[in-house]
């Protein structure tokens, strides 16, 4: 896969520690996708964008002790395209089985947990975690699209 060639636009937002951050980055990858690079020649899917924003977001608010705001970091990247997407939170933690999953290892449907990361992995492309000054931060990239594949909206 053909190196990116840096970031073609790129922001950091503060959501608050509450179940309302998850809507709320929702909006913001879908507005980043649909109003801020309409013309880019390879955006990722903007529905398993938001999906996936979703699940680091909620997991974030659940699984942290709520000291501090929670920071999403959202790049979209140059050639080839594409975006990677971060969530910083306080917890110094890492966020559990976010390496690639063992193709032999049965995933029980009925758990009520773990079925957020087990997306990440799935529908990334790279996904992980890092330490930062105040916690962590995991992230997930997914590949642009060419125009002439992405769905068309009627």
């Amino acid at each position: 896969m053909p190196e990116a060639t840096g970031p073609a636009a790129s922001w950091r937002i503060h959501l608050p520690h509450t179940t309302a951050a998850v809507p709320i980055a929702r909006a913001l990858i879908r507005t980043a996708l649909n109003d801020i690079a309409p013309g880019a020649a390879a955006l990722p899917d903007g529905d398993t964008a938001e999906l996936l924003t979703a699940e680091l977001v909620a997991n974030a608010v659940e699984h942290t002790a709520g000291q501090g705001p929670i920071e999403l970091v959202v790049e979209l990247l140059a050639a080839p395209g594409g975006c990677q997407i971060e969530v910083h939170d306080s917890e110094p933690a890492g966020p559990g089985e976010l390496a690639c999953p063992d193709p032999n290892a049965e995933v029980d449907p009925w758990q009520e947990h773990g079925r957020g990361l087990l997306l990440i992995r799935a529908l990334s492309s790279d996904c992980g975690h890092r330490p930062t000054a105040h916690g962590k931060a995991v992230w997930f990239t997914l590949p642009g699209i060419p125009a002439q594949r992405r769905r068309q909206e009627p």
